[in-house]
């Protein structure tokens, strides 16, 4: 099995027998020495680390700004999500966001230590006038920052 694997794993004790893989930007977000200590001694073991490809990279842009995930993934995030999709391989993260995409294109995805995100689809509402629109942003008609719940 193959697993594209996000920084909490490296902060965790969780061991996966297979294929690990993650993105440049998730490496770069392991900076506590314990953590970089595993991320290294994992990269001598067979860890990879290899960016998506830009295609992959839109693909899960798209798919956030349908799960109204967009404004909470992080570069890093849609580096990891993009990857496990060119690669074939098991999300893991405890990042709610993250599965949830990951989810929608139809990956696999697993909690470190959390428990798996069900699939969900955000509205987003005006607490101004309290109109409710599809996408995260401000409100046209008053400006206000619109909020997040769920459909």
């Amino acid at each position: 099995m193959r697993y594209a694997v996000d920084a909490s794993f490296f902060f965790s004790e969780l061991s996966l027998d297979g294929e690990l893989v993650t993105p440049p930007e998730v490496a770069e977000e392991v900076t506590d020495a314990r953590s970089r200590c595993r991320l290294e001694a994992l990269l001598a073991t067979g860890l990879s680390v290899i960016p998506p490809s830009a295609g992959c990279v839109k693909r899960v842009a798209a798919a956030a700004g349908r799960t109204g995930d967009l404004a909470r993934l992080s570069p890093a995030d849609t580096a990891l999500v993009a990857l496990a999709l060119e690669r074939g391989a098991v999300v893991v993260s405890d990042d709610f966001a993250v599965q949830n995409v990951a989810l929608s294109l139809g990956l696999e995805a697993r909690g470190i230590l959390q428990r798996k995100a069900r699939p969900r689809r955000w509205r987003f509402r005006c607490p101004g006038c309290n109109r409710r629109y599809a996408a995260a942003g401000t409100c046209p008609v008053c400006g206000t920052a619109l909020s997040r719940s769920l459909k």
